[in-house]
């Protein structure tokens, strides 16, 4: 006999983690990961979003605070931040940087390019102030 049941498809932990982000971002102030999920529309369990808020914190793009017996939790990083710190855990994580960033920066888009070597020559003229 088969399962008839339809199977929801798997959000990616880099989606999950997006939403939460997102759902904090729109509080008022700290939130609990209750609200979270409420605010999600409760399809995710609850221990799903307080592995997720954990995770988050270990990444730096939350802080929490305690607030009873529990925690409440707010975005220390926009959704922006939280890339460029993925970009930086996996440059670290290489031996041959130079090789990586010079394959990275071949591979932009035209307009990405330029965009990159505008950030960072006005990064590289703050500096000399």
């Amino acid at each position: 006999m088969t399962d008839q049941r339809q199977r929801v498809p798997r959000r990616g932990q880099g989606e999950l983690e997006a939403l939460v982000l997102s759902a904090l971002r729109e509080a008022d102030g700290p939130a609990s990961a209750g609200w979270v999920q409420e605010h999600l529309g409760g399809d995710l369990a609850y221990t799903t979003v307080i592995t997720i808020l954990t995770r988050l914190l270990g990444k730096g793009a939350v802080t929490r605070e305690r607030a009873g017996r529990s925690f409440v939790w707010t975005p220390a990083s926009d959704q922006a931040g939280l890339a460029a710190h993925k970009m930086r855990k996996v440059l670290d994580g290489q031996s041959d940087r130079e090789a990586v960033l010079v394959s990275f920066v071949t591979s932009l888009e035209p307009d990405d390019e330029r965009l990159l070597r505008e950030l960072l020559g006005r990064t590289k003229s703050e500096g000399e102030d």
